[in-house]
């Protein structure tokens, strides 16, 4: 069976899509409508802007979207998903590939997302770090001693969880997990916490854009960040999309689940390989492969 995985923020690269729209007209076209939703040509910054454009959480986060829901269209009918799920922004590309949200209402709630989080971020100064080396169980267990606000935000493959919190929370939990046995600790370059409770403001907004927005059964399960399960019932896809920023991303958890449920193939859709390599160390026997 084809899973069809599709990657957050962090994958973004300049010149992403710039193959797609020179080459192939609807491509082009949904560009060109995506620079028209947005107010500003967002194509000019994915394709010659610079790195720093990019990093804007305003930017990063519909220029993945776009490259990837772009990229799912022009596969025309050899996109055959049994299955789709995607990493934390990945969720809203997956839910249009798999015909859950308009290609209009999810670059719209991607853009409103992407600046709901970046008003959360400026209120309140947080990070991640990256913990790599250690059982997940054991990482929160060290987590739940600390005093402050540091909590899991993505469960990425053993070994590899992102922790998400204030910025004491965070060189607390750093210090405390390497002398507690971790391999390392890595502060990461984001703009603030995201999946933990410190992007409640963000949810607060996301949720009533959401909530205004048609969302139709999708062709294929959808397995969200949120529950790791399968999901199509809309009503239970909005519920999962609200709670998304504010809990962990269950990487490991979903992927071991869509094997479980007889997934084979995975298949990345958008900008690099981040995804793959996940998978390969999640469940090593199955294959993996862009689109």
């Amino acid at each position: 069976m084809k899973a069809y995985v599709f990657p957050g923020q962090g994958a973004q690269f300049i010149g992403m899509g710039k193959d797609l729209y020179d080459t192939n007209t609807e491509a082009r076209k949904l560009f060109e409508q995506a620079n028209t939703i947005l107010g500003f040509r967002i194509t000019d910054l994915m394709f010659t802007g610079t790195d720093e454009d990019l990093r804007q959480t305003r930017v990063t986060q519909p220029a993945i979207f776009l490259h990837s829901v772009i990229l799912a269209r022009t596969l025309g009918a050899d996109f055959k998903p049994d299955m789709v799920a995607g990493h934390s922004l990945g969720e809203f590309s997956a839910l249009v590939a798999a015909g859950a949200l308009s290609f209009e209402d999810g670059l719209k709630l991607v853009y409103a997302r992407a600046m709901a989080m970046q008003k959360a971020c400026e209120a309140e100064p947080s990070t991640m770090a990256a913990i790599i080396g250690m059982d997940d169980a054991k990482a929160e267990e060290v987590l739940a001693g600390i005093d402050e606000v540091v909590v899991p935000a993505n469960y990425n493959s053993p070994g590899q969880l992102v922790i998400s919190g204030s910025l004491k929370g965070i060189e607390m939990a750093c210090e405390q997990l390497k002398a507690a046995g971790a391999k390392r600790a890595l502060p990461l370059k984001v703009g603030g916490a995201f999946h933990s409770p410190l992007m409640e403001p963000a949810r607060v907004e996301l949720a009533a854009a959401i909530n205004a927005t048609q969302i139709n059964s999708p062709v294929c399960p959808v397995y969200q960040n949120v529950s790791a399960q399968p999901v199509t019932d809309p009503l239970s896809i909005k519920h999962n999309l609200e709670a998304q920023l504010t809990s962990p991303v269950r990487w490991t958890q979903s992927v071991q689940q869509m094997v479980k449920d007889g997934a084979t193939l995975f298949i990345e859709v958008g900008p690099g390989t981040v995804l793959q390599g996940l998978v390969k160390k999640i469940a090593p026997e199955v294959e993996g492969r862009s689109a």
